[in-house]
């Protein structure tokens, strides 16, 4: 692993960035104990696709919609003949409606014709699947399937950058750099805990850092100083 340059030190060696990283991961198992995704859901199917919806969209405004959705669709059968100006009419307030109806549909579909009604567990398959990214994989991946897989979105990689646990804006970039440095054990939760920690702590505008429990290591120079 190449050696990071932070606001923290100008240079930090692998095995520094690895003694931090067990610090972090540390104080987050204190304050973030629970590590459930915050999509509701009952199974592999549902779980995919709200995932699939909160692109772009608030989990709370998903589980807005999805009992509803849940209760009309059961299975890929029913989302692959799905009627599209009916799905688009239920997951109309999640934004992008009209591609994300699309992409269940089409889900819907692959899992019938390829997978027999059922979603796989695999990267590759996962991500064979219409609007299926790696972020998306890794959620069914970490939560449904039980295989270690490290979550990157927005919150994610805006608070492995203010840690200097990353210099990349891309999510696969990110996801290798987090790779390296948790153990691999730790990938799901690990990932989810620095998730959460972005959406209710280390926000993107105004940041809570007079609360953070990452404070002694994180040197974000954005950081906010008590008043």
């Amino acid at each position: 692993m190449s050696r990071l340059r932070t606001a923290r030190s100008p240079i930090e060696s692998p095995v520094e960035a690895k003694k931090r990283v067990r610090r972090i991961l540390a104080a987050l198992d204190q304050s973030v104990p629970d590590v459930r995704v915050e999509l509701d859901s009952s199974n592999r199917l549902e779980l995919l696709v709200a995932t699939i919806l909160s692109a772009q969209c608030t989990d709370q405004r998903v589980n807005q919609v999805t009992p509803i959705l849940f209760a009309r669709f059961r299975t890929a059968q029913d989302y692959a003949s799905a009627d599209p100006a009916e799905l688009e009419a239920l997951i109309r307030t999640t934004g992008f409606y009209k591609n994300k109806a699309r992409h269940l549909i089409g889900c819907g579909q692959t899992l019938v014709q390829r997978f027999h009604g059922m979603v796989p567990g695999t990267m590759k398959d996962l991500t064979s699947l219409p609007g299926v990214g790696r972020k998306t994989a890794n959620v069914i991946l970490g939560s449904s399937v039980g295989e270690p897989a490290i979550v990157v979105d927005t919150h994610v990689k805006r608070v492995a950058n203010r840690l200097g646990l990353t210099r990349s804006q891309d999510p696969a970039k990110i996801e290798e750099d987090l790779q390296r440095l948790l153990p691999k054990s730790k990938w799901t939760n690990g990932a989810q805990r620095l998730l959460l920690h972005g959406r209710y702590v280390c926000l993107a505008r105004t940041p809570k850092c007079a609360h953070c429990v990452l404070d002694s290591d994180c040197g974000w120079e954005g950081k906010r100083k008590p008043t």
